[in-house]
């Protein structure tokens, strides 16, 4: 444990609650892709299958917990409590084209052929490409609530965060995880464009554009801003 990955479970775990916290406050998930939601569910679940198998702390239990029954409380809120106010119609991303290939990368490329290791695997190529339904769905609209946006800068700061814990153990402890730096930095550059439109902006409520590969996705010529 070193600073920048404490700070980055922290960030990631005020996206989470921020994301919560607008949902029930508001008793709406209009702006949310439930799509992207449910590939966080897969992603922890994926990955936290060994909680019972492999204690390293009570501080690493805790937040396998908490990630695994908030991610379920979302998928849960959107698409039950409030499947009323869920904009299906915009959140079109087609996840089929993100869960197989990162399926298959995970049996080709791991670190030990096991099936816990190739969940663990799969749940970190996953993750670096779960938000781009979000993204997608922000694209499609042309805008974003501020509480959306803030939890899109948490994760966005927790990703970043996390480059520099795997720099820190890199050099104090000689740590070098491919696979893990590989996908992070993956995710981080999909948050580039909207780090620089929320920071210029000011967590603006519109957004007119997000991201040159989502455009491309959505069948467009690349058109950058002025």
């Amino acid at each position: 444990m070193n600073l920048f990955r404490f700070l980055g479970d922290l960030s990631h775990l005020l996206a989470i609650i921020l994301l919560l916290l607008k949902i029930w406050k508001s008793r709406s998930c209009a702006g949310i892709s439930g799509k992207s939601q449910v590939l966080f569910a897969v992603v922890f679940t994926a990955r936290y299958l060994d909680l019972f198998t492999n204690y390293i702390s009570l501080y690493n239990t805790c937040m396998k917990v908490v990630y695994i029954a908030c991610s379920f409380t979302t998928v849960w809120l959107i698409y039950s409590k409030f499947k009323a106010t869920y904009d299906g119609n915009h959140d079109t991303f087609r996840v089929e084209f993100l869960v197989v290939p990162t399926a298959i990368l995970a049996f080709l490329v791991n670190h030990d052929f096991t099936p816990l290791e190739i969940l663990w695997t799969f749940s970190i190529y996953l993750e670096s490409v779960a938000i781009l339904p979000q993204l997608f769905m922000v694209s499609k609209t042309g805008e974003a609530e501020t509480i959306t946006s803030h939890y899109l800068f948490a994760l966005g700061v927790y990703r970043t965060l996390y480059l520099f814990n795997w720099i820190w153990r890199y050099h104090f402890e000689g740590f070098f995880d491919l696979i893990a730096i590989v996908a992070g930095l993956v995710q981080t550059v999909l948050y580039c464009d909207f780090f620089y439109l929320y920071i210029t902006k000011g967590a603006p409520a519109v957004m007119p554009s997000l991201f040159s590969l989502l455009t491309v996705l959505k069948g467009k010529k690349l058109s950058l801003p002025a």
